[in-house]
């Protein structure tokens, strides 16, 4: 496949600067780019390592001066996206129910879908036109899954589930479990509480590997439209995730969280139960989060704090020897202060 600059432009709503019909036939990155391909600078401190590239065009954001073609846009990463895609359109999947996948009776397949060897689909599941289910992939009785939904290899996905249209699902993802509920009884044991509740995943989400939604105790655990995890996340029962929300790899959340829209949460964060984050929040990697998070805050920190005041106190930890060290002179000092006072 191959495309010129000015056709680039269009697709990403950017100008020219040099040749508009100039060919490209792939994007690559600065270090990797060769001849007859578009490579990308999002910031001024990577133009040195551009005059080493072999690209034959960059993209870029205005008030940046290069020495070849260029591909102006306001956003060079979001620009770089869109034009990978556009090099590099999925594989058109096989159509139809392969001979050893086994599909139940009373499934109901709203169109052309492709189901590959292995997949078990359970009684009374509902498939989307579009969708695909790869190798391995069980999906549970009465499950709907929405059009275009691409679910990849070895993802389990238990009865009382509903998946909208165009969600992706990789590979080791479990969808629908039980919830972790339990209650203390007699002579110390743990009596199970019936997870009876379902998953609502919305339009567009997407997630990663190895990822564990529980199913709630009542009601569901919903994942709104848009959002994306990450792999190796754990979200509990009755959870609610809002739209267009990030929640980044080895995040815990605990059960009956309400996550706001457009929440950022970041590697290995993890929230105590029953707290709301309110919208347009982040979380930094790493924090512990036991309270409920105001609309627009950013925190840091076990437990988790401003992030302002967090670094305010991080720049005091490296001072902490050397403090100790004069508040025990202060204190030696005042002492004999003290026994002088008494001769006196």
């Amino acid at each position: 496949m191959k495309a010129t600059l000015a056709q680039l432009a269009a697709l990403v709503g950017g100008t020219v600067q040099g040749d508009p019909e100039l060919e490209l036939s792939g994007v690559a990155a600065l270090e990797d780019a060769r001849a007859g391909e578009i490579t990308f600078v999002a910031r001024k401190k990577y133009l040195p390592l551009l005059s080493r590239s072999a690209a034959s065009a960059v993209i870029i954001e205005p008030g940046l001066s290069v020495d070849r073609p260029a591909l102006v846009v306001s956003n060079a990463y979001l620009a770089f996206s869109k034009i990978l895609a556009h090099f590099h359109p999925p594989a058109a999947p096989r159509t139809g129910v392969d001979p050893r996948a086994f599909v139940e009776e009373g499934v109901v397949l709203e169109g052309e879908v492709s189901i590959y060897p292995f997949a078990w689909v359970g009684k009374g599941a509902r498939l989307g036109a579009g969708v695909i289910l790869h190798a391995g992939v069980a999906v549970g009785e009465g499950v709907t899954i929405g059009r275009d939904t691409v679910i990849h290899c070895n993802v389990s996905i238990y009865p009382g589930v509903t998946i909208g249209q165009r969600v992706i699902i990789h590979s080791g993802a479990v969808l629908g479990s039980d919830g972790f509920g339990f209650v203390p009884a007699e002579g110390g044991r743990h009596q199970k509480i019936p997870q009876v509740g379902g998953v609502v995943i919305e339009d567009d989400v997407e997630i990663g590997a190895n990822v564990c939604i529980d199913r709630a105790t009542l009601g569901v655990t919903r994942v709104g439209r848009g959002t994306k995890i990450d792999n190796l996340v754990q979200i509990a029962h009755n959870v609610k995730v809002g739209e267009d929300s990030i929640i980044v790899a080895l995040a815990g959340i605990s059960g009956s969280v309400t996550i706001g829209k457009g929440v950022t949460i970041a590697g290995q964060a993890g929230l105590g139960d029953h707290i709301t984050v309110g919208d347009g929040s982040t979380i930094a990697g790493q924090s512990g989060v036991a309270k409920d998070v105001e609309p627009g805050s950013v925190l840091t920190g076990t437990p988790a704090i401003p992030h302002v005041l967090w670094r305010r106190v991080q720049a005091c930890v490296p001072q902490l020897p050397e403090m100790v060290r004069k508040l025990q002179n202060l204190d030696k000092r005042l002492r004999q202060l003290e026994q002088q006072k008494e001769k006196d």
